[in-house]
């Protein structure tokens, strides 16, 4: 397993299982679909904390699934578990340290709250390898407006736990090595005296733009990925090159 579910009470926590990296390829997606079932038809939590083994949350997304050929498969799988994040039972809170990038990004976006380091580093950089994000395409204008969208998904660059707090990714801060501390101060704080009923429904309700984010704007932008980027040259190449360790030869 590349994912393990912990439950202490009314806390349930997932965790990505296969550090260094992380890398939500096929397997790990698999895993937390699994694990997500498993905690669907639950009405006693309070909150989810999806968390991760190792120094950094998540390297992003298998490079190799995003070749060509396997593209097709890859993309939808990852939206899947979108939408499966998006319809949990109790409130979910992303805690981050580390790297958190592309997909794993993407994956803490479809969350209703990120609790990450200062020293974390969050972004997008696929267009480095000539391709682009669309989960994180449909959900970051809806986190942190469309100004800071582009500037993460048109540059591919990174925001440290800082940066991201003063544009609202982040919902709070911890200092460097006491992650778990501050989420566990805010579990205690806000979640876990409440109601869970009523955090359940809360929640559905705050979630509203992500879901519709998801449902409606994440099929176009898959499409726009599969029909028309894939079909440049310069995106199997980026990937290639990647995979490689060399540079990239654009086709223009």
């Amino acid at each position: 397993m590349k994912a393990r579910l912990e439950v202490d009470g009314r806390v349930a926590r997932v965790i990505l299982a296969a550090p260094k990296a992380n890398v939500l390829d096929r397997a790990m997606i698999e895993d937390l679909e699994s694990l997500f079932s498993q905690l669907a038809p639950r009405r006693d939590l309070c909150a989810i904390v999806i968390a991760s083994d190792g120094a950094h949350f998540s390297f992003g997304a298998s490079v190799e699934e995003h070749l060509p050929e396997q593209i097709e498969a890859a993309l939808p799988r990852l939206s899947h578990l979108l939408r499966t994040i998006a319809a949990a039972p109790a409130p979910t809170i992303a805690a981050v340290r580390g790297q958190c990038l592309g997909g794993g990004l993407e994956l803490v976006l479809a969350c209703d709250l990120i609790v990450a380091e200062e020293s974390a580093q969050l972004g997008v950089p696929e267009i480095k390898l000539a391709v682009f994000p669309p989960a994180a395409a449909a959900l970051l204008p809806v986190r942190i407006g469309a100004a800071n969208a582009s500037l993460l998904a048109l540059t591919g660059r990174s925001w440290n736990g800082v940066e991201a707090k003063q544009a609202g990714l982040v919902a709070r801060l911890a200092p460097t090595g006491a992650l778990d501390d501050e989420v566990g101060a805010l579990l205690e704080a806000d979640f876990v005296s409440r109601s869970p009923a009523a955090l359940r429904h809360a929640a559905r309700a705050v979630r509203a733009p992500i879901v519709r984010a998801l449902e409606h704007d994440l099929p176009r932008l898959e499409k726009l990925y599969l029909e028309e980027l894939m079909r440049e040259p310069d995106a199997a190449e980026g990937i290639r090159a990647f995979l490689e360790k060399r540079e990239p030869h654009w086709s223009t």
